[in-house]
């Protein structure tokens, strides 16, 4: 059967948040951990999720990457592309958002698409253009201190028309407020006064709806996962997409569990302390040597947990002003690099021992420990919180992954995540 919805995400919890929106809304959904490599991945998949990382990588290497992840969904029949990015915008005056979606509709040939990253249900909504974190400016969140992609500027039209030389416009609240018609109307007069680019307004899951409605045309959309919710109401409405009550098919998954944090997040900060208030939990420390000697020194920490069963964290997470102090002593890109190279090598060593159920926390971390435990795909299993369902990974050794955006998920994340688990065995 062709795919319906092809997507291509920019980071792999952003992947996972995508697919889960496309689960609840009742379509077979996929995530693959970059371009398969083979048939037979998605082979009853109404959707498929590519998962690239190459939000923070050089925007030549990012549009390559996703134009190779757009021609494999073409061939496997994909109907209408998606380009996903994160709810707060992640990027910088170099791209990646712009130039990858400029390359994605010269690729499709088409000429106009919209840009919408508000989540609502997360406390993210745009407004006249302009990214709300809750109550609070984009500029004004603790997105403004982002170790990779500091946000400073909460107006999107504004962001992106730094990042694409072609013409972006706005679709504003009360455009979005009299419904789909009214949304697609506005659509037709910015594509025809040449805009390739539609910041669209949201402040609430109604408008969503609508604005996934006004989509259904459109060979691309690009936005947040928020935007994907009226997608699949489309699919139906055309005859496509049959009611399901299956959508989500995640085998449990028996073994020891750990959580690894990487993100610097004010939320995942919140859950980290949660945890260690109550649970193991030990620190990577950067200055200690190579990438290895950090792995080492944080796994034997953790030995007498593990020896144990006992589920335990091993975290990377830092204040913006620690997070600073090490990017001023070793380097920003260094102290980037060797924090993922440990958390690889602390994957492997803890799967290797009997680990298989982990719940990592951070986009940047997600992706090196998937890649470094070889996953290939992920069958989409139930939600824990907005935007983070547990996933199984699809091979000869399934693992559990509840793959988490660093700016997501309660401060009790953690521990909630692994008591919707079965107990290990």
């Amino acid at each position: 059967m062709p795919l319906l919805l092809g997507c291509i995400a920019d980071d792999f919890t952003g992947a996972t948040d995508l697919a889960n929106m496309l689960v609840k809304g009742g379509m077979r959904t996929v995530q693959t951990i970059g371009v398969p490599g083979r048939d037979g991945v998605a082979a009853d998949a109404d959707a498929v999720v590519v998962a690239l990382k190459s939000r923070t990588i050089p925007a030549a290497d990012a549009v390559a990457q996703s134009l190779e992840a757009l021609a494999w969904l073409r061939a496997h029949g994909a109907r209408q592309a998606f380009f996903k990015y994160c709810s707060t915008f992640d990027s910088t005056d170099a791209g990646n958002i712009g130039p990858v979606a400029d390359a994605l509709l010269d690729a499709l040939g088409a000429k106009f698409t919209i840009a919408c990253p508000a989540f609502p249900v997360n406390k993210r909504t745009i407004y006249l253009g302009h990214l709300f974190v809750g109550d609070a400016l984009l500029s004004d969140s603790p997105m403004r201190d982002h170790p990779l992609t500091p946000m400073r500027d909460a107006s999107l039209p504004r962001v992106l028309a730094r990042q694409t030389p072609r013409r972006v416009g706005l679709v504003p609240w009360p455009v979005v407020a009299r419904g789909a018609g009214s949304i697609r109307a506005a659509f037709d007069r910015l594509a025809g006064e040449g805009f390739a680019h539609a910041v669209v307004d949201a402040i609430a899951d109604d408008d969503l709806m609508e604005i996934g409605a006004a989509c259904a045309d459109l060979a691309l959309v690009t936005g947040g996962s928020g935007v994907a919710l009226g997608l699949p109401r489309n699919f139906r409405a055309a005859g496509l997409l049959p009611e399901r009550t299956d959508a989500a098919r995640a085998p449990a998954v028996s073994g020891r569990s750990a959580v690894l944090a990487g993100s610097c997040s004010a939320a995942t900060r919140a859950q980290v302390a949660h945890w260690a208030s109550a649970h193991p939990a030990v620190a990577f420390d950067p200055f200690a040597g190579d990438a290895a000697t950090v792995a080492a020194r944080a796994i034997a920490a953790v030995e007498g947990d593990l020896a144990a069963g006992r589920p335990f964290l091993v975290y990377s997470t830092a204040t913006p002003e620690a997070v600073a102090a090490v990017q001023d002593r070793l380097g920003r890109e260094r102290a980037a690099g060797l924090i993922e190279e440990a958390f690889a090598i602390v994957a492997r060593e803890l799967v290797q021992r009997g680990v298989a159920r982990l719940v990592v926390a951070g986009g940047e971390t997600s992706g090196a420990v998937v890649q470094a435990l070889g996953v290939e795909a992920l069958a989409i299993g139930p939600e824990i919180d907005p935007g983070v369902p547990w996933t199984t990974s699809i091979g000869p050794r399934p693992l559990a992954l509840a793959l988490k955006s660093g700016n997501f998920g309660a401060e009790d994340f953690f521990a909630k995540s692994l008591a919707m688990l079965p107990p290990s065995r």
